[in-house]
């Protein structure tokens, strides 16, 4: 016979003190009566006990004292911002080196309770305290090289697993347009190298993408580099693919490979810094003119200290596929800077000399003159200026000398 909706109201009123009170073993008991009696699951029964108990009183918590009061938390900002908005688990390794470079340079004056908070903070807690913060736009692009047939039978293929364990010195290159969306006529690109061992990252302007530009970058970027240039990877682009940069890379006994076409993620470490380096730094706008090119010449030589000895990278260890789940595995973060001094590359001389440079520099004044050197962008890019017109007319092809060799054709007609 089955029950009405008041009997078994009743019957749950009933039992519901019983409930409350009874054991874990007897409120199983409890569960099954209510069950078959009222044809009821036992979810619906637990629901319907705990309707006719009435709401449960509120406990009067004790008030938890934050770990880390305002005080962590501004200077916490302070250093976070330094550093460009890193994540956490980017962010708590190099925080005790990034504290101890601002209090060098009086950028910052921390008390011991301040300091010992800073460093003690977890990865966890920088996130969930700077989460206010960490609203970011995230902008998209297209691609403007176009592919290159020449040499290409003389440039062997590179694909992204063989930089396993590479030595510091074998880089990836790429470029980056700077178009604002319109590829009509002639405008910037900034070339882009990255070494795969030490994640250390050199950026240059060009006025265009034409070879000669190229080589003047590629020779500007090998003098720089606290290491020796001895591989360089590129795309099939015909800015790359071209007897300049075979004959350059020859002279200088340069392993030159390339990546295989339509393969983006052969030149994935290159390819991630376009994103954190170049475009985070100076965004999608059109920058075609002589000033706008001074700028960013002067913002890059900031940049490439600031990136390569303060900002941290990590790596990924492993990568493991477990059915369609994708477990992957990073290791510590840190800076270009350290990874290379910890690679045991360099010499003992070498190591002083890059370690005395890194002491002289402020990563605070880094960042304003980046920061100045963006406002300047800003306010170039918002003057008036006369719409692009057609392509590019300069291909590269007049006669100059880099490093003892010389084009090989003269322009024609």
């Amino acid at each position: 016979m089955r029950l009405t909706l008041a009997e078994r109201k009743a019957i749950t009123r009933k039992l519901a003190n019983r409930y409350e009170k009874a054991p874990k073993a007897e409120k199983s008991r409890i569960l099954d009566e209510i069950c078959q009696l009222c044809d009821w699951n036992r979810d619906h029964a637990r629901r319907a006990l705990r309707r006719a108990l009435g709401p449960a009183p509120k406990r009067n918590r004790p008030v938890r004292i934050p770990t880390y009061d305002a005080e962590v938390i501004s200077a916490l900002e302070i250093v976070w911002a330094t550093l460009d908005g890193p994540a956490g688990k980017r962010l708590a390794p190099v925080m005790a080196s990034t504290v101890e470079a601002l209090e060098r340079h009086g950028e910052i004056s921390l008390s011991d309770r301040v300091r010992t908070g800073l460093l003690r903070m977890s990865a966890a807690t920088i996130d969930r305290r700077l989460g206010p913060q960490r609203a970011r736009l995230r902008l998209k692009g297209r691609s403007r090289t176009k592919p290159g047939g020449l040499l290409k039978s003389q440039i062997p293929i590179r694909t992204f697993a063989d930089w396993d364990d590479a030595a510091p010195g074998f880089c990836e290159a790429d470029l980056v347009a700077h178009d604002g969306g319109d590829p009509r006529g002639e405008h910037a690109y900034t070339l882009d190298v990255t070494c795969v061992a030490t994640g250390w990252t050199e950026v240059r302007i060009l006025r265009n993408r034409a070879q000669r530009w190229v080589i003047e970058a590629l020779a500007d970027i090998e003098t720089a580099l606290p290491f020796p240039l001895i591989g360089l990877d590129t795309d099939n682009g015909s800015e790359f693919i071209n007897h300049l940069l075979m004959e350059f890379c020859v002279a200088r006994d340069i392993t030159f490979t390339r990546s295989r076409p339509y393969r983006k993620n052969d030149g994935c470490f290159v390819e991630q810094k376009n994103n954190s380096v170049v475009r985070r730094a100076v965004g999608y706008a059109r920058y075609d003119t002589e000033d706008e090119r001074e700028v960013l010449g002067e913002l890059y030589g900031y940049l490439s200290n600031y990136v390569n000895f303060f900002q941290p990278q990590m790596r990924l260890v492993a990568k493991t596929r477990t059915g369609a789940r994708v477990s992957k595995r990073y290791d510590m973060a840190a800076t270009p800077h350290i990874r290379l001094l910890s690679s045991g590359a360099m010499g003992a001389e070498d190591a002083s000399l890059l370690t005395k440079h890194y002491e002289m520099l402020n990563p605070a004044e880094l960042k304003r003159r980046i920061a100045g050197c963006q406002d300047q962008l800003t306010d170039l890019a918002r003057l008036p200026r006369l719409p692009p017109r057609g392509p590019s007319t300069d291909h590269g092809w007049r006669a100059y000398e880099i490093g003892g060799f010389a084009p090989r054709r003269e322009p024609t007609g």
